[in-house]
């Protein structure tokens, strides 16, 4: 059985796939991210269908990320010779400029011997409609061949002879010392007729890799972080751009549905779509690495999504805007590890949860801080946000871990609905924008003595009125509610540590959610520890910490979404924006500390992403510390009362 963490990451910006170690591409969907796959083994052995190429007989196998690029490359050793397969999805700069990406909706792969002598084999097994169904595989020349059913055709073409044989196509090559071979599997739909040709020339596949080496490498020489563990960080950095969709700006959760939390167990979602929580962290975080532009796309994308209506945003949608997403189990399938059911689409689209509006006031104040403009048309957006706000905060919720049985009075809810009004009101007066100020500061003081009241048994649980410790109540100081060496902080994180960490990370919570089975320690609240630690000034707490989730990643630097303590193995959708955005802001949130921490004591509430934005933005020579100390912290009811 192939692990999750077994698997390395693919991506045009459109759409993804995933390759094993052994050459197995086992996931892929065409053309976007939450498109049905058309090879989906890592879901079903007998049914997925792959594309595999690899030496045959027996072999090891090493591979790394070809310098800055999200092309792979792994290198097979045998008995007889050394093989090098280089993959990936072509891309090259859209003719719009800015964040366009051109796509071919393709794998490609070169397949080049080192030394020696090598056999190899190569099996294109397509199966559509998350193995649905057998589609029909023609040879339309002796390297050329079309594989259709249903809505999708895959069209093959390789440098070398194909062989057709039942449901797939088959190769075998005898390469030595200085040969290689190419061959691609380019989507597109059934109905598209294709004049089948000879394959592409050499020179064609030569230049579809230089240009996607080309892309990858341009795009994060724009990364302006030089900070602490700048490897780990590029890597994360070009994970996150490659889960985002370049026709509209969003970004998916995850590229893949339905790897479990649980090896056997029924906790196995959909992440293929863009939650406005994670969307809005993640940009902060690419915010950080000086990304202005894929904060703008998303921001007209949402805009454009949301039809401008602060009523009407949902949770979560669909990457090109779709707000419909009916969760279904696809019951032909056995599952991850036999994990059933195996589901797409994502039922909890409808939930009420508070805490959406927090996050894109909180990524909004920050983009401002960066320069962003605040354009009369966003903030009638925002502003109605924050009314919702008004409007709703005294309701229960299902929270953000998208609990599945009764609503409740969730912490981190009204911690975001307490960041929305304090966000709102400074964005009224850093811009001058036209607000209710006394309303909004009485209401944001309405939640902040409703939160204090949560606390009475000296620390944040939960919810209001239980005992159950939740990882995510360390945003209290992280978002300048309350200053770190508040006592209710202490007790809190002294609680959460407690009762939620093992093997040095941290579960979610431990608690009935309404469902069955378990999980694993949620990647993301660790990194939520680091940075309570880092600004605590207890930096080498904070680097050992640091340091043990750095050593998670999986050979090529990719998380999941949670692992096992004891272990490290990998569990959850693969690979995931959360546990990446993470990792960049922890490291961003480190280094700035170190250089920042005696410009602002640690006694004072202060937001932490601000202080990694701040310093990158004053490292630049883009903010002067006079403009960094403009705004107040925290600003005071009274003071935006009488602006």
């Amino acid at each position: 059985m192939r692990r999750i963490a077994d698997y390395a990451l693919l991506g045009d910006c459109h759409s993804a796939a995933l390759v094993g170690r052994d050459g197995s591409i086992d996931w892929a969907c065409f053309p976007r991210f939450d498109a049905p796959a058309v090879f989906c083994r890592i879901l079903d052995a007998r049914r997925g269908g792959s594309f595999g190429v690899s030496p045959e007989g027996p072999f090891t196998a090493t591979r790394a990320y070809v310098e800055d690029t999200n092309v792979l490359a792994t290198v097979f050793t045998t008995s007889r010779g050394v093989l090098e397969v280089v993959d990936c999805m072509p891309v090259s700069p859209g003719a719009a400029g800015g964040t366009s990406v051109s796509t071919r909706h393709a794998l490609l792969r070169r397949v080049r011997c080192l030394d020696g002598e090598v056999r190899v084999r190569a099996v294109v097994a397509p199966r559509f409609e998350y193995g649905a169904f057998v589609p029909r595989v023609r040879l339309t020349s002796s390297r050329t061949a079309e594989v259709v059913g249903g809505a999708d055709a895959l069209w093959i073409a390789a440098t070398h002879p194909l062989m057709a044989h039942e449901s797939s196509l088959r190769a075998r090559w005898t390469l030595r010392a200085g040969d290689e071979a190419w061959i691609e599997a380019a989507w597109t739909p059934s109905f598209v007729e294709r004049v089948p040709t000879d394959a592409p020339s050499l020179d064609d596949f030569r230049r579809r890799l230089e240009d996607t080496l080309t892309f990858w490498r341009t795009w994060i020489g724009r990364c302006e972080y030089t900070g602490e563990h700048a490897r780990a960080v590029r890597r994360s950095a070009l994970t996150l751009k490659a889960l985002t969709y370049a026709p509209t700006g969003a970004l998916v959760a995850a590229p893949t549905t339905s790897l479990p939390e649980e090896l056997g167990g029924s906790r196995n979602w959909d992440y293929r779509f863009t939650w406005l929580r994670d969307a809005s962290l993640t940009l902060i975080s690419l915010l950080v690495l000086g990304y202005r532009e894929e904060a703008d796309a998303f921001r007209y994308w949402l805009r454009r999504t949301s039809a401008g209506r602060a009523e009407d945003v949902q949770i979560m949608y669909g990457i090109q805007g779709h707000r419909l997403m009916p969760e279904v189990e696809l019951s032909h399938l056995s599952g991850h590890a036999g994990s059933r059911p195996v589901r797409i689409g994502n039922g909890a689209v409808k939930q009420l949860q508070l805490d959406v509006p927090g996050e894109l006031l909180e990524a909004t104040w920050l983009y401002a801080r960066a320069g962003g403009p605040v354009t009369p048309s966003n903030w009638a957006f925002l502003s109605g946000l924050v009314e919702e706000v008004c409007r709703r905060w005294r309701l229960p919720d299902q929270g953000l871990w998208e609990m599945r049985d009764a609503p409740r009075h969730f912490i981190h809810s009204k911690l975001l609905c307490w960041v929305a009004l304090d966000r709102g009101l400074r964005l009224a007066r850093e811009r001058g924008l036209p607000v209710p100020l006394v309303r909004w500061a009485r209401e944001r003081e309405a939640l902040r003595r409703y939160l204090m009241e949560c606390a009475a048994d000296g620390w944040f649980p939960q919810s209001r009125g239980s005992d159950v410790a939740d990882a995510s109540t360390l945003l209290v100081p992280a978002l300048g509610f309350l200053p770190l060496a508040h006592p209710l902080v202490r007790g809190t994180v002294r609680r959460v540590r407690e009762r939620l960490e093992s093997g040095g990370l941290l579960y979610r919570y431990l608690a009935p959610d309404g469902l069955s089975g378990g999980e694993g320690a949620f990647l993301l609240c660790s990194f939520w520890l680091v940075d309570v630690l880092a600004h605590e000034g207890r930096r080498e707490d904070a680097e050992v910490l640091l340091s043990r989730l750095l050593g998670l990643a999986n050979d090529v630097g990719l998380y999941a979404e949670e692992a096992v303590p004891l272990t490290g193995e990998a569990l959850g959708n693969f690979p995931q924006a959360f546990t990446h955005m993470a990792l960049v802001s922890s490291c961003a949130q480190l280094s700035a500390v170190h250089a920042l921490e005696q410009r602002r004591p640690p006694e004072q509430p202060r937001d932490f992403a601000a202080v990694a934005l701040e310093h990158l933005l004053e490292s630049r020579g883009r903010l002067g510390r006079q403009a960094a100390a403009a705004l107040p912290w925290p600003l005071e009811p009274d003071a935006v009362a009488t602006h």
